[in-house]
């Protein structure tokens, strides 16, 4: 108990020591730089040399010393007249008719502490006499500290902003002073003596705020505004909230002590371990952090978001090197989600054909989304107004732009679904996201809406130069595959021409007829298939085109069904007579292809389905596996990009081959995977009927119209 009491002694001498030095010091700096024309100067310095020879005198002698209570009402009444000079300070002096009698009020309340100093004195050992005079000294001194804070309430309060900057920073110190006082002195009064702790803190608090004095009393800190970051803010709160259930722990316990011993005792320990185990489920949570976050931004801030932690932010998660494991894609979604505190997101990106295109998810494995995610006039909504779309506005019917009857329902029915954010690069539309609802349900607001569309607006751009920058790659390599092709066409050719001089010197020097009809069979197949080989490599360079003419699906599909028989089993489902317009050659080239990765994605005894039929307007075959199925990614940025290839070894340049096979008939092909379950690959192409109107309408005159 005695090591507490002397570290208390020793902590109150040091805190008064500083609060000395501090108010000498914020005196003389007030005396060299302070504004010579303001009306509190003299006021101030007055004050601040009352805090310093107060904050002496109780360095000097023992607690409750008669010396220490006179220097502090000289130190109340010097800073009343402060609160007084700082009403002239704001141009209200000719206004402070009401304000006079408060001010004499306050004054003589504390020249009263002299007087009860006095009737101490002499009331000697009479202990009652001295509760009596300690329990009236804290009301008085109660009774000055309300009294000073509401005259500074009005004073701020009824005072002009242009006004505010110049009282701001004295309002704060003497608030503090007066707050810190009022505290002191209720704690006295309740507990019957003064709290050592609180009594050894007051010189330091009251030279801090001595400090703040000097610092109002120059112009040049009119201007200067206390914006504490949002970390900082959330912290304080945070230990704000700790502070206050550690304190309600307390009062708690202690009124159960108030209670009978053995069910006090029951009692306190049923009640601690209730707050512990509440405090541990409580604080950890992310709900409860969140919750925390929105609450504090709302009634903290004139606006919900730091722009600047959010652009560092944003900046740093697209920035973040390709060695980690999220893809660019995941780290666009990402950035946007990360701004409204979403949990997960996805990236639509629109295909050839305007279609809006499922091509990275974040944190959201169980949603389902189609492999046209969104129609053309979705996008063409989306890029013409550029606006964000509220999900739950949708799921009520409000419709601004007409996107009512294009919002997709697999969108629409995704409880989880909040936003869709365009992300929109000079008027042209690169894609969307669609952010998920947030721990802490709100609405979106126009802050939300403001800065998703700034921050929409360069992800667009980050998103068209990765596009870029992927396009002059492959470019490269097709510079470089079209050089390593010419000399392997010169090659096959002079091979060809080699095996077409034998083939005629055979037919005119051979002597043995069986042998020579073997040979020229021979001879004449290498050389179809050298041709052909050729024929196939010239169209990379040449771009000559294709004869069309009407071939039957059903047939075809039979006949890769019977070719793949004695490798992998190939059924088919489905085999409606249907007539469509292509190349047969190139179409059961790519057939092939697409039934051979099929194959290889599939098990040894998973079957491969073809399934043909026609909508009229097209005919369709669908090549259906079961396989290890490809992500939305490596479908939209891998599957169709030259030499990129999932297999071992493989030179990545047939699906791409085959797909601009199928396009250069005027057909399409769709792709529909997902991993673990498998994939549809769809070959669209025209049927007769349909490319006949279409010539027509092409062909026919415009009417002009008078």
């Amino acid at each position: 108990m005695t090591l507490v009491v002397a570290l208390e002694t020793y902590a109150a001498l040091l805190c008064y020591l500083i609060g000395a030095v501090l108010s000498v010091g914020a005196g003389l700096w007030v005396a060299r730089y302070g504004d010579r024309d303001r009306p509190d100067r003299a006021a101030v310095l007055a004050a601040l040399a009352m805090i310093g020879v107060w904050c002496v005198v109780s360095l000097s002698l023992p607690m409750g010393h008669p010396a220490i209570e006179i220097a502090e009402t000289f130190r109340n009444l010097a800073l009343i007249a402060v609160i007084f000079r700082l009403f002239a300070a704001d141009g209200r002096d000719e206004s402070l008719k009401p304000i006079r009698p408060v001010i004499i009020a306050l004054a003589l309340v504390q020249m009263f502490q002299p007087v009860l100093l006095f009737v101490e004195a002499q009331a000697g050992d009479f202990s009652r006499i001295a509760q009596i005079t300690f329990e009236v000294g804290t009301v008085l001194n109660m009774l000055v500290a309300i009294g000073a804070l509401m005259l500074l309430h009005n004073l701020y309060a009824g005072a002009a902003a242009s006004s505010r900057r110049i009282i701001r920073w004295s309002g704060i110190g003497l608030a503090m002073i007066f707050a810190y006082d009022l505290n002191l002195f209720t704690i006295a009064y309740l507990v019957g003596e003064y709290p050592s702790l609180l009594v050894a803190l007051r010189g330091l608090v009251v030279g801090v705020m001595a400090s703040l004095l000097a610092f109002g009393a120059n112009a040049t800190s009119a201007g200067l505004q206390f914006r504490p970051s949002r970390a900082v803010t959330f912290q304080t709160l945070s230990l704000l909230l700790i502070g206050s259930y550690l304190l309600v722990m307390v009062l708690v316990t202690r009124s159960l002590a108030l209670l009978g011993e053995d069910i006090a005792r029951a009692t306190q320990v049923a009640f601690l371990v209730i707050a512990v185990v509440g405090a541990l489920v409580w604080l950890p949570s992310e709900r409860a952090r969140g919750w925390l976050r929105v609450t504090a931004t709302k009634h903290l801030f004139q606006h919900r978001y730091d722009y600047r932690e959010e652009w560092l932010r944003f900046t740093r998660t697209i920035g973040r090197g390709s060695s980690s494991s999220a893809s660019f894609h995941e780290r666009a979604v990402k950035a946007i989600a990360d701004i409204t505190d979403s949990p997960a997101g996805l990236l639509l990106v629109p295909n050839e054909e305007a279609q809006l295109e499922l091509t990275a998810r974040w944190n959201w494995p169980t949603i389902e989304v189609p492999a046209s995610a969104g129609d053309y006039a979705l996008s063409g909504l989306l890029e013409q107004h550029s606006h964000i779309l509220d999900l739950d506005e949708v799921r009520a019917g409000i419709d601004h732009h007409g996107e009512l009857a294009h919002v997709p329902q697999w969108m629409s029915d995704a409880e989880d679904a909040w936003a869709l954010v365009p992300l929109i690069h000079f008027d042209r539309l690169v894609g969307a996201i669609v952010l998920a609802r947030p721990r802490i349900e709100r609405r979106l607001d126009w802050e939300d809406f403001d800065l998703l569309r700034v921050a929409g607006q360069q992800l667009a751009s980050y998103l068209a130069e990765q596009a870029g920058q992927q396009a002059l790659m492959d470019a490269s390599r097709f510079d470089e595959f079209n050089r390593r092709m010419a000399f392997v066409m010169h090659d096959i050719k002079n091979l060809a021409s080699q095996l077409s001089l034998l083939s005629a010197n055979a037919q005119k020097h051979a002597d043995n007829p069986a042998f020579r009809a073997d040979m020229l069979v021979t001879l004449r197949n290498s050389t179809e298939k050298l041709n052909a080989l050729l024929a196939r490599l010239s169209r990379y360079g040449a771009g000559q085109g294709q004869e069309v003419r009407e071939v039957d699906l059903a047939s075809l599909a039979k006949g890769i069904a019977e070719r793949f028989k004695s490798v992998h089993p190939v059924a088919i489902t489905k085999a409606e007579p249907v007539i469509v317009l292509a190349d047969v050659e190139s179409l059961e080239q790519a057939l092939i292809h697409l039934v051979q990765n099929a194959i290889d994605a599939s098990g040894k005894q998973d079957p491969v389905f073809l399934d043909v039929h026609s909508d009229g307007l097209a005919g369709q075959i669908n090549v259906v596996d079961s396989g290890t199925g490809m992500s939305p990614e490596f479908v939209r940025n891998g599957l169709f990009k030259p030499f990129v290839s999932s297999k071992q070894g493989g030179f990545g340049i047939g699906a791409f081959e085959a797909r601009e096979m199928i396009r250069s008939m005027g057909g399409r092909v769709n792709v529909e995977s997902r991993e673990g379950v498998g994939s549809r690959f769809s070959v669209v192409l025209p049927v007769p009927e349909a490319v006949t109107l279409l010539n027509r309408h092409k062909h026919q005159p415009s009417k002009e119209v008078a």
